[in-house]
């Protein structure tokens, strides 16, 4: 018998993050745009250059208006590696991410340093998610 395919497109999205924005003082960062309806399945976070100066680096990352909405802050290290996907995930607000809303929604980050302002280094923050209509549905829907 014949098998339906159903689902929807899974998508990325990445921003870097200079050490001039990695500071102890810091304003959260412009990191993206999702699509209305958007399912966000999880955020990879990686150290790409190790930060100088900068011991460790608090990760929040959010929309307008609400800094944390996504992730409450969790700590990246200063050393060169991915931040552990179960410490992104337990700063995630699940809640938060099954539909984004039916208007497209920036993603901010803010990165603040421990030890002093970051003289060197990049973070990378990817956002993986479900591109749905704009209510949030599935079409095709699942079987």
């Amino acid at each position: 018998f014949p098998v339906t395919i159903t689902g929807v497109v899974v998508l990325a999205q990445s921003a870097t993050i200079s050490s001039a924005a990695i500071l102890t003082s810091p304003a959260a960062q412009t990191l993206f745009t999702l699509p209305a309806g958007a399912k966000i399945l999880r955020f990879r976070v990686e150290v790409v250059t190790a930060l100088s100066t900068a011991t460790n680096c608090g990760v929040v990352i959010g929309k307008s208006g609400t800094a944390n909405f996504f992730a409450t802050t969790f700590n990246t290290g200063a050393t060169v590696g991915a931040v552990a996907q179960s410490t992104v995930d337990a700063a995630t607000q699940v809640a938060n991410t099954n539909n984004i809303g039916t208007a497209d929604v920036v993603i901010t980050g803010t990165f603040t340093a421990a030890g002093g302002n970051a003289t060197a280094g990049a973070i990378v923050v990817t956002c993986e998610y479900m591109q749905r209509l704009d209510d949030g549905s599935a079409n095709p829907v699942s079987a």
